[in-house]
């Protein structure tokens, strides 16, 4: 063989070489093997590592229940505690879903109008404006201001009577009365709602103390507001108290609890004048002079002026599972019922679930999941998801979830999808959703993970971020991680 024969032919053996080593390298050097005579060596599956060994590493304490299934049939292809009912968290949001979806239907729109209950003679509307509300969760601060401008351009200037505000349905003060009161995710639910019921307390300590301002802050616009305020008090604990006296919100805090700058959201107990508050305030930017606002029992009478449509239903649902707002559940849920209280209403949910799905044990408290009294078995979710559709509309609007390595790293470009509705509260996390595996099979899976001695013995003032609740809650979505690749690689087609 020539010099250049030699060499072109290593060059060929080792680019092989490099290319095999590349492609599927070994974990450690393989033996070589006779390949019987026609016949194919059989391919080692990967191991995998059991479920109870999984769940004892996580040490997690509590109870532990989750059941996969194929997407298609149903059949249960492995199960752990899988008929314990635990509470779901924000996993029951994905049941509001499909009780909104069914009852109110995909492409409702809710809508919220500007009334005029006199005429309008140069710029002066001679009897009230009424704002009414239809039961809109999403309504913002710059949808208010949009609304302002077409009042405006209705040829409106000002209001002789009266502003009044009409949400149609009973206020509901809170959803969970279990929760601390001053969390901005524990709002009151009314039919006409602001930026989620939550308004912007924002402090900055100055030579004199400090100084407190609350608005409802948009993207755009931070406009100030009227209806509540928040005093600085010299006091350890509590925190926040809160008062409704003189009809407002009013809100002290603690002077220790304050750094030297800082914000967050506070609940709003008021959605109707909250709102009718903020319109205020944005028309006169309009040249729109407007009264404070009225409450009103009764359904007003007269021309519409302004209208606002929210989105359909199915996009404010998709955005309700991917940012997880207790809000928008309650109030979809209160209108796909019509009932006037979420315990009213949650039954009417479990009424549905039983009868379209064919539960039984379900119980839930509230649409959001917010209340830790609500429960459900990881066995009945799991056939409501397979009741659903393998590609019905819950599973087209539900969150990419990140499909995670053993070291919890995100895997880039993974053939295994996940789409999920997550759920946490303290010492409570959830997982529900569908996997497709890497050769296309379809399965709907359940993982509800408490330790409800645990979190039962907190105080309601630990609620907010008591001492080991992150630690747990990440050991908890670890465990979810492994569980998924692991039945993934063992139950694919």
């Amino acid at each position: 063989m020539t010099r250049f024969g030699r060499r072109a032919v290593i060059g060929f053996l080792m680019f092989g070489v490099a290319e095999a080593a590349l492609a599927n390298a070994p974990a450690r050097s393989l033996v070589p093997t006779r390949k019987p005579s026609g016949k194919s060596i059989p391919v080692a599956k990967p191991v995998v590592k059991g479920a109870s060994a999984l769940i004892q590493e996580a040490n997690l304490g509590g109870k532990i229940g989750f059941v996969v299934a194929d997407a298609r049939t149903g059949k249960v292809l492995e199960q752990h505690n899988g008929s314990s009912s635990l509470p779901p968290a924000s996993v029951a949001k994905a049941l509001t879903t499909l009780f909104a979806l069914d009852k109110l239907g995909a492409a409702k729109r809710f809508k919220t109008q500007l009334i005029a209950t006199g005429p309008v003679r140069n710029g002066v509307l001679a009897g009230d404006l009424v704002v009414k509300g239809g039961g809109d969760p999403t309504l913002s601060t710059d949808d208010l201001d949009a609304m302002a401008a077409k009042l405006r351009a209705a040829g409106v200037t000002s209001v002789k009577g009266k502003m009044r505000v009409h949400g149609g349905m009973p206020v509901i003060a809170q959803i969970d009365r279990e929760q601390p009161e001053h969390v901005g995710y524990n709002p009151a639910v009314a039919g006409l709602n602001l930026n989620f019921n939550r308004v912007y307390m924002e402090w900055r300590r100055t030579s004199n103390g400090y100084s407190v301002k609350m608005d409802a802050r948009s993207d755009r616009i931070r406009p100030g507001i009227g209806f509540a305020k928040t005093t600085v008090a010299s006091r350890d604990l509590p925190i926040f108290k809160y008062s409704g006296q003189g009809g407002k919100d009013n809100w002290s805090v603690a002077r220790k609890a304050l750094g030297k700058s800082g914000g967050r959201w506070l609940p709003v107990r008021r959605p109707e004048i909250y709102t009718g508050d903020v319109l205020q305030t944005v028309a006169r930017s309009h040249g729109v002079k407007l009264p404070f606002p009225v409450k009103s029992t009764t359904a007003p009478r007269g021309k519409v002026l302004v209208e606002h449509s929210s989105p359909e239903v199915r996009v404010i649902a998709r955005d309700m599972l991917r940012f997880s707002t207790n809000l928008t559940a309650e109030v979809l849920g209160l209108q796909a019922s019509g009932a006037s209280s979420l315990k009213a209403s949650a039954r009417s949910m479990n009424s549905y679930l039983k009868s379209k799905f064919g539960l039984k044990n379900v119980k839930l408290v509230d649409h959001s999941g917010l209340g830790d009294s609500s429960q459900i078995s990881a066995q009945e979710m799991v056939q409501t998801l397979v009741g659903a559709g393998s590609n019905g509309q819950l599973r087209s609007i539900l969150k990419t979830i990140a499909v995670r390595d053993d070291d919890h790293k995100v895997v880039q470009n993974s053939a295994t999808k996940v789409v999920a509705k997550t759920g946490t509260l303290n010492f409570v996390s959830a997982l529900a959703g569908y996997i497709r595996t890497p050769d296309g099979r379809d399965l709907a899976f359940a993982m509800f993970m408490a330790d409800e001695p645990r979190r039962k013995a907190l105080k309601k003032s630990e609620r907010e971020a008591p001492r080991g609740s992150r630690s747990w809650n990440g050991r908890a979505k670890k465990l979810q991680s492994k569980l998924i690749n692991r039945w993934a690689a063992l139950h694919g087609s």
